[in-house]
């Protein structure tokens, strides 16, 4: 039996979003996984509410099913995160952003919370137990994070159940020790501000966006200016707080500029 310790800062700075989460037995099942593992931060972003009492796999964790917060948006839900990362089983699905196995991706969420210290927040997102996460909620993504499973015949497993890949995940959180004692070669140039919050990613891509449809990017470009395709590209920049202030103030000169008779 493996027990770590974790302190209650670093716990807090994992937030796991369950995006279209159909079953309330596997929501309690991710509770009880959070409750057990010492994970407090649960949030669900659905289009209708979620019956939590009808929960009943959540044994002894009526407390993480209580604190938990509802959504309409990925957007919403993941605001105030630094950094953003998606679960897929990979498939057939075509994908747009970097792919690492569970463990070498719990290994950069740690050196990610070392560099940003109290200001870090990390959230995981999961799909729906049938459709997984869609392109327009990956997008929301950093990275994606896919759990290694054996191959049957040659063919590797679809998918794990949500409540056990919400438990696999958050136990390789607590077995690699140390979400900021561990992080050696993440620290970053020093003077650097920290990562820019998703709610400021955010803001940048829709200025960007506005940009493009005033100098009529987007009607010669349609293909490139889906606002997916934009929020890609900008999280892709990897942007700082003091980068996303910056081309802010770029993107609403250009369309100061663009808007002058």
């Amino acid at each position: 039996m493996i027990v770590v310790m974790l302190n209650t800062m670093e716990l807090n700075q994992i937030v796991v979003v369950l995006v279209r989460a159909r079953n309330p037995s596997n929501i309690g099942a991710v509770a009880r996984a959070m409750y057990d593992f010492g994970f407090t931060r649960l949030r669900i972003v659905n289009e209708y509410v979620v019956p939590f009492e009808a929960a009943k796999s959540a044994i002894d964790a009526s407390s993480v099913l209580m604190a938990a917060e509802s959504f309409e948006t990925v957007a919403a839900a993941v605001a105030d995160c630094t950094q953003v990362l998606g679960t897929t089983a990979v498939g057939e699905r075509v994908l747009e952003h970097p792919l690492e196995e569970l463990p070498d991706a719990v290994t950069k969420i740690m050196g990610h919370l070392a560099v940003e210290g109290e200001r870090g927040r990390v959230a995981l997102l999961f799909g729906s137990e049938k459709t997984g996460l869609s392109n327009e909620e990956l997008s929301h993504c950093s990275g994606l994070l896919t759990i290694p499973m054996a191959e049957h015949e040659g063919v590797r497993h679809p998918s794990m159940n949500l409540g056990q890949a919400v438990a696999v995940c958050l136990y390789e959180m607590v077995r690699q020790r140390g979400f900021a004692g561990d992080a050696m070669g993440f620290a970053g140039p020093a003077g650097v501000s920290g990562a820019a919050s998703v709610a400021e990613v955010e803001r940048v891509g829709t200025l960007l966006h506005e940009v493009l449809e005033k100098a009529e990017y987007m009607r010669h470009h349609p293909a490139n200016s889906e606002v997916e395709n934009i929020r890609r590209l900008v999280v892709r920049m990897g942007l700082t707080g003091m980068d996303a202030t910056i081309w802010m103030g770029v993107l609403r000169q250009l369309l100061w500029r663009i808007s002058k008779p």
